[in-house]
């Protein structure tokens, strides 16, 4: 009979059918009772070897239900293996999935059972992580109800725990589920209880990173676009050094500042320093310069083909969409008050053609300007018109009067004290 790691050998040379036979085999197979503790150990290791192996081959036929059975196969294998241990090889099989795209709901039934064993074995670590992850998860389907009751959980076990590293990163998935919610004063609260936590460890760079990150979201969301520039080049910085993945969005989140900064001239020249020059041709950077080019030209047309072309880029990111639609106010705004300041009367049907709008969307969109009182005017029916009225000047007379009347009622009362000392 062969070895394991004869098994082993014979699966990288095999066709993926029958390597993932062999690696099935290899870690159902138990260690022989009689083995001496080397042999044991190195049996264990190539059934963890196995098992990595197993997962990556389901990666790559983008298979999560297989990623879900090896991890129910390796519980009988992980009871044998140090705690810590177990927990570093179920997070690098649970990585797996992240490759595997629409599969989230597999991974979050597979935390749920992985949790409850966890709970059962008394294995708290790997309980905490596997939380973590799950919520994380949960953040990223949207599902904020679950997802707060699961940290308000976590948060009193950590504490009584005194983890402060765990804390830190659930005290971040609790700012950004708040910010998720739209609840900022809490957002900033969670946040400001990861910064006290991180504070008081060595702080990794990828979660420093994250931390800045969101620190940039919350300010950005406060409009403090300054601010806000500073720590997303600040994460930009700390992931481009270790070429991660996602230095990309920190770069498109620091030219989203520039843009609402009304500094679209910035974008080229930022793109142009020698960290961002490598970016420069991504389609996400791309996207970007397209949406500085319109804002530059006060162009709607622009800035509507660049949300259409690059939809993608530009919509899947919650943060970016939100500022770029509230950009794209301001500029209908603009466009609008620079169309109807010359005119008293102008028909609505005008302006939606210059402005290149559809006349139900234009007659919403200033009615609206009426009501902030951006200016002053009314929209009649009727007509199909807009009249426009000039800025009323103030008229201080009533306000005149009553403080003469204020100085008028103290002079009286002075007068009936005075009156009142006499008699």
């Amino acid at each position: 009979m062969p070895t394991k790691q004869e098994l082993l050998e014979q699966a990288t040379k095999a066709s993926p059918a029958q390597a993932e036979a062999l690696y099935k085999e290899i870690i159902t197979s138990p260690i022989s009772d009689h083995a001496d503790v080397p042999q044991r150990e190195a049996e264990l290791r190539q059934q963890e070897a196995a098992l990595v192996k197993l997962a990556g081959l389901y990666q790559t036929q983008k298979n999560a239900k297989g990623v879900a059975e090896v991890i129910t196969l390796s519980r009988s294998f992980v009871s044998t293996t140090a705690k810590a241990k177990t927990a570093k090889l179920i997070r690098t099989v649970l990585d797996c999935f992240n490759a595997i795209p629409d599969s989230q709901q597999i991974q979050i039934d597979v935390l749920r059972e992985n949790i409850d064993w966890a709970q059962r074995e008394k294995r708290i670590f790997l309980k905490h992580s596997l939380e973590t992850r799950l919520v994380g998860l949960q953040l990223e389907t949207s599902q904020y109800k679950p997802a707060l009751s699961l940290i308000e959980t976590l948060l009193t076990e950590l504490k009584r725990l005194d983890d402060k590293m765990i804390l830190t990163e659930v005290h971040l998935l609790e700012s950004r589920v708040y910010r998720g919610i739209g609840n900022l004063a809490k957002a900033k609260a969670a946040l400001t209880s990861a910064r006290t936590a991180a504070n008081a460890i060595y702080c990794p760079p990828h979660l420093q990173a994250r931390l800045d990150l969101q620190s940039g979201i919350l300010h950005a969301e406060d409009k403090d676009y300054t601010t806000a520039y500073s720590y997303f080049y600040e994460t930009f910085e700390n992931l481009s050094s270790q070429d991660d993945p996602g230095a990309l969005g920190a770069l498109k989140y620091m030219l989203l500042c520039k843009i609402m900064l009304n500094l679209p001239e910035d974008v080229t020249a930022l793109l142009s320093v020698k960290f961002a020059a490598k970016y420069a041709q991504l389609r996400d950077v791309e996207s970007m310069r397209a949406v500085a080019r319109a804002h530059q030209q006060r162009n709607l047309a622009e800035f509507e083909k660049a949300l259409k072309d690059y939809q993608q880029e530009l919509s899947s990111d919650p943060t970016i969409r939100t500022h770029l639609s509230a950009l794209y106010d301001k500029l209908l705004e603009q466009n609008l008050l620079r169309i109807v300041e010359p005119y008293s009367v102008v028909e609505v049907e005008y302006v939606a053609q210059q402005v290149g709008q559809g006349r139900q969307a234009v007659e919403i969109k200033l009615s609206q300007m009426i009501l902030d009182k951006v200016f002053h005017g009314v929209l009649d029916q009727g007509r199909g018109c807009l009249i426009v009225f000039e800025e009323a000047e103030a008229d201080n007379t009533y306000g005149a009067a009553i403080e003469t009347l204020e100085q008028v009622g103290k002079v009286v009362d002075s007068l009936y004290a005075k009156t009142v000392k006499i008699a």
